[in-house]
């Protein structure tokens, strides 16, 4: 069975949970103690030499990387959905790939250091956050209130992969009531069968 290495309140841990979710793929989940820094001991280190969750393992295979695991579970077990998930044709996949690019780093240094400030209080770059966060908002709102998704017609790992900072963005004290297409968005995604959520989201739906 497959084990997910993960802290219950990363975002990027919840990326992943969603679509193992999605896609009803069993799953144990092996929480890490971030206080006790678990996953900087010489075990995790030999899964992920960053030290960082989430990290997967399936079989002899050992996955870091949000995004990476997404591409994976897309692929290895999208089974006749693997096209749905991540696009085939180059065009498709390049999009896909531009938003995952987006939500490692304009995503991670906008609404998610804005989480760390608020919730956790970490040092972050606090006005280049909230700089990068006005400016992602933007963009999204832009996209999606011509389109129903990022990067195709239907949902892809794109949307997933951006879905739970901006999902989180209220504990980085960022509102989205002005960005209704975003909102829908969200709403799309918590309508979908399958969908869990997390602590800290505030759900679209009912």
């Amino acid at each position: 069975m497959i084990q997910l290495y993960e802290f219950a309140l990363s975002g990027n841990c919840h990326k992943v949970r969603l679509m193992l979710s999605l896609l009803e793929i069993p799953y144990q989940s092996i929480a890490v103690n971030g206080v006790e820094r678990e996953h900087k001991s010489a075990e995790f280190l030999a899964k992920n030499p960053l030290g960082q969750v989430p990290v997967l393992v399936d079989g002899d295979v050992v996955l870091r990387d949000s995004q990476a695991i997404l591409v994976y579970l897309a692929r290895q077990y999208g089974a006749e959905q693997a096209d749905f998930w991540l696009p085939n044709d180059p065009v498709g996949q390049a999009q896909v790939q531009a938003w995952l690019a987006t939500a490692a780093n304009e995503v991670t240094r906008g609404p998610n250091a804005l989480r760390l400030f608020h919730k956790w209080g970490r040092n972050v770059a606090l006005a280049e956050a909230e700089i990068l966060t006005e400016q992602l908002l933007g963009v999204l709102q832009t996209t999606l209130a011509t389109q129903p998704w990022l990067a195709a017609p239907h949902i892809t790992i794109a949307d997933i992969a951006l879905y739970p900072y901006i999902a989180l963005s209220l504990e980085g004290k960022v509102p989205l009531a002005q960005y209704p297409a975003i909102c829908q968005w969200l709403a799309r995604i918590e309508a979908l069968p399958g969908y869990v959520t997390m602590p800290g989201i505030t759900r679209k739906v009912a």
